[in-house]
């Protein structure tokens, strides 16, 4: 009989236990798969996400991802209000795009759950949503510095990326919280058909074409940001990425989001052990 060594028992223990998930790593999908089965794959890759962006510290007590159903495109996953290094599958909560919660059970929801509403509705190729108070990302969303596409990690930038004012849709006196449907789609607005809004004074939303290429997303919006910054402090002229480079990187590395989502995975989980 084959033994399992102590590291292996303890991975398979903190998986089922701390997760909530009955296998390690969630697999795609099989050809010919139900709706039904796509959706249990999204909710257990959306929980293993929220440890994830928490991990690489693109989130930390606050901050939010989300997933659009397979079987309902009108409906959207996302957690109870709750810190994203503790979400558990029990904590996935299923919406409408009116974000009324389809089963709540009590659980609170994220007063800015209508950022990911909003943009489901505005943008039917989005599949996955994450906002974040992302902290590099800050200086560029209050200063007149935009945000570009700086290393070859970032091509999915594009180019310069948009900065939403919500004095400009909510007056000079909310809490800069987008806790309406008016806010979330005024946001949305301003996204149009980027991958990344900053948010002046808070933080910004990414968006992906599934959840792990949201991750990415947000992960190396965080990394182009603090050497963005690195840059400038040297002084001199800056070369960015032009629209064509910035294009064709964008489109190879959203096709290579599987190799570092399984760093990313182990980390999290190897760290979530030693705690």
């Amino acid at each position: 009989m084959k033994k399992c060594s102590l590291t292996s028992v303890l991975s398979s223990c903190f998986i089922v236990a701390f997760l909530g998930l009955a296998t390690l790593m969630p697999a795609v999908p099989a050809k010919g798969a139900t709706p039904e089965q796509e959706d249990a794959e999204r909710i257990a890759d959306l929980v293993l996400a929220n440890h994830i962006i928490a991990d690489q510290g693109v989130v930390d007590g606050f901050g939010h991802i989300s997933v659009r159903s397979a079987k309902n495109p009108n409906h959207y996953f996302i957690s109870r209000s709750r810190a994203p290094a503790l979400v558990s599958a029990d904590d996935i909560m299923e919406y409408d795009l009116d974000d009324h919660p389809i089963d709540a059970r009590g659980r609170a929801s994220y007063l800015e759950r209508f950022i990911h509403s909003e943009i489901y509705k505005a943008r039917p190729d989005v599949q996955s949503v994450i906002h974040s108070h992302s902290p590099a990302v800050i200086p560029f969303g209050v200063s007149d510095v935009p945000l570009r596409p700086i290393s070859h990690m970032g091509g999915f930038l594009i180019r310069q990326v948009p900065v939403f004012e919500i004095r400009e849709a909510g007056g000079n006196e909310t809490d800069m919280l987008i806790r309406s449907k008016a806010l979330g789609a005024a946001l949305a607005k301003k996204l149009g058909n980027g991958t990344v809004v900053l948010m002046r004074g808070h933080g910004n939303t990414v968006i992906g074409q599934s959840i792990k290429t949201a991750v990415f997303h947000a992960i190396y919006t965080e990394l182009n940001a603090r050497l963005q910054a690195e840059a400038l402090r040297l002084g001199g002229k800056i070369t960015f990425l032009n629209e064509v480079e910035a294009g064709k990187i964008g489109e190879q590395n959203d096709k290579l989001v599987d190799r570092p989502w399984e760093i990313w995975k182990n980390q999290a989980l190897s760290h979530a052990q030693q705690r």
